[in-house]
């Protein structure tokens, strides 16, 4: 058995990001930019109301209160052609350009109108509620750079910056194939020893998640010909994931059938739990993790390995950096040669800091308590026994759209 982190840098050394494509803004959610993105204008383009109100000269404010003359009335989207000059105000709104001669706008909470006059009740110094131009970035200025990962707050700035269209990484094709006799999909006839898969609709949900596209080819059953017929389906995919079958059980087929047939095995069975019987190697060319069958297993794998696998093809330059530290809640035991996550909740102490608690049972097929925890308790290799109140490592789950 090798360590996680080998078995990490040996799966994600043969991969590189995947080529570029041209998408329009609508499309860029959660993609990853390909190049670093410069504004096409500046922003705002000119100077313009913070506020509605008044657009005068600070000058003729100074003194109040004091009565100025409204020569023009200045809506957003339009402007005065004219001159504000000496003893003149402009009605202005929010959004709508500063017009010539004027510095200042006198909100109009401040103020008293009658007829083509207004009195001004405060001063007003100037800039006051005037966004000036380029306050906010200039044209050609860089803004965001290759390698982010775009939220919908990027989309705002790349609008905003008037680039309709990106170039970014292409998303990750990971092809996915669960195999067993014993399970069926959701909703089919089930047999008096099956049981129900989770492992193929879980995977594609977390390569969604993860910026990916799954390409699920179904299910193989316990068949070396049925298997490599299966896994032939996956051809074009960028990474091949399968679930089941990596063990050492005599219906355990993946390794023997696929070998058969292009599988080069770099390695298999890593010191973890859970997850131990994972395999890293290449299907005809193609990358490929064989991930455990066991559900918790398969999607504690694939946070650890398959989402860093994710990163690189996508070009991601800032990979989620999970681990964190937490003051554990209730005492461990002393841990074997194995590394443990632990499914475990997270709960605010009552002087502010998190604490953690392990879940009592870890089996692997218990899909409840992963649903349930809040992250995972780390506990390295021979681990010595530590009692309540021991900062721990933990692996966070991922915000917004969560992977698991």
């Amino acid at each position: 058995m090798i360590s996680v982190e080998e078995a990490l840098a040996r799966l994600l050394a043969p991969l590189e990001p995947l080529p570029h494509e041209q998408i329009s803004i609508a499309e860029g959610l959660g993609r990853v930019l390909a190049e670093d993105v410069a504004a096409r204008r500046t922003q705002p383009p000119f100077a313009v109301s913070a506020m509605d109100g008044y657009a005068v000269r600070a000058e003729d404010v100074t003194m109040v209160p004091a009565e100025l003359r409204i020569v023009a009335e200045v809506p957003a989207g339009a402007g005065f052609g004219g001159h504000v000059g000496p003893g003149e105000a402009a009605r202005i709104f929010t959004g709508a350009p500063l017009p010539a001669g004027t510095d200042t706008i006198v909100i109009q909470e401040d103020t008293q109108r009658e007829g083509d006059r207004v009195r001004v009740l405060e001063s007003a110094p100037r800039g006051r509620y005037v966004r000036r131009e380029g306050l906010d970035f200039g044209e050609s200025d860089v803004l965001l750079r290759a390698g982010r990962r775009l939220t919908a707050r990027d989309i705002g700035l790349l609008a905003a910056m008037n680039r309709p269209w990106l170039l970014v990484q292409r998303r990750p094709r990971i092809g996915i194939l669960s195999t067993g006799d014993e399970i069926v999909m959701p909703g089919d006839p089930i047999g008096p020893h099956q049981i129900v898969s989770s492992n193929s609709l879980a995977l594609a949900a977390f390569v969604t998640a993860c910026g990916g596209t799954p390409v699920s080819v179904g299910n193989a059953p316990d068949d070396p010909a049925a298997l490599r017929r299966i896994a032939a389906a996956t051809r074009g995919v960028d990474l091949l994931v399968t679930t089941g079958g990596a063990s050492v059980g005599e219906h355990d087929l993946v390794r023997e059938a696929l070998a058969a047939d292009g599988l080069e095995l770099d390695f298999w069975q890593i010191a973890m739990r859970p997850g131990k019987p994972l395999m890293v190697g290449s299907y005809r060319g193609t990358p490929m993790i064989g991930l455990p069958g066991n559900p918790v297993s398969t999607l504690v794998c694939a946070l650890l390995f398959l989402r860093p696998a994710l990163d690189r093809l996508s070009g991601n330059d800032k990979p989620v950096d999970g681990t964190a530290m937490a003051r554990l809640g209730v005492p461990l035991p002393k841990n074997d040669r194995r590394q443990d996550y632990l499914r475990s909740r997270l709960t605010p102490a009552a002087d502010g800091e998190l604490e953690v608690f392990p879940f009592e049972v870890q089996d692997s097929s218990m899909m409840r308590l992963l649903s349930a925890a809040d992250c995972l308790v780390v506990r390295p290799p021979f681990a010595p026994a530590v009692e309540a109140g021991a900062r721990v490592p933990i692996v966070q789950f991922p915000g917004g759209a969560q992977p698991i």
